[in-house]
């Protein structure tokens, strides 16, 4: 598994980094049969450390965890039990749906932007409609099927997973609603 390890303007010693390829490695090698590269970086808040964790499954899954604490070795330990959890769950979720993808993920690329937010602050009407945008990245949308969309939701700790279902091809969306439970948007099944 290669690593890439790094810290925004802090310095992140060899000792440092022995201990999370160590420790990261035995986590993930217990759970996922062939992972294929984790990036870790540690940024420090005022007196909070913080760690954020990204590993790339072999299947083309994503797991990711953060953590903080006041000491920056306690930060990396809490960030790697979350993604202990993480990939305990995934396995385990794997093995109840009794289905190994025997091929990668698919991906097919798309744009995203990022809008200006409108400025309550004043009153004046706008002179159009059309947002500004600020921002143009490139994302890549997966093939999945609904439960592993939810599962690739999960394990990235994000609200909202755009995704083309493996089933039909079309679009879908799962997302985290308010009251804790998945919503799922399948625009095929609107009849």
């Amino acid at each position: 598994m290669r690593y890439q390890i790094s810290g925004k303007q802090i310095d992140v010693g060899e000792a440092l980094q022995t201990h999370v390829k160590t420790e990261l490695g035995a986590v993930v090698g217990k759970y996922a049969q062939r992972p294929t590269d984790a990036m870790v970086i540690f940024s420090r808040n005022a007196h909070e450390y913080a760690c954020e964790a990204t590993v790339h499954l072999s299947t083309g899954l994503n797991a990711s965890a953060k953590a903080t604490a006041t000491e920056i070795y306690a930060a990396f330990d809490k960030c790697r039990d979350k993604m202990d959890k993480q990939l305990r769950r995934y396995k385990r979720r794997l093995k109840d749906h009794h289905r190994e993808r025997a091929r990668p993920v698919e991906y097919a690329e798309a744009s995203s932007y990022i809008l200006a937010a409108d400025d309550a602050e004043t009153e004046a009407e706008p002179e159009s409609l059309q947002p500004v945008i600020i921002a143009e990245t490139e994302t890549r949308i997966p093939a999945l099927s609904a439960g592993e969309a939810v599962m690739q939701m999960e394990l990235a700790e994000t609200q909202v997973l755009v995704f083309r279902n493996e089933r039909h091809g079309g679009l879908n969306v799962v997302y985290r609603r308010d009251d804790g439970n998945i919503g799922w948007i399948d625009p095929a099944n609107g009849g």
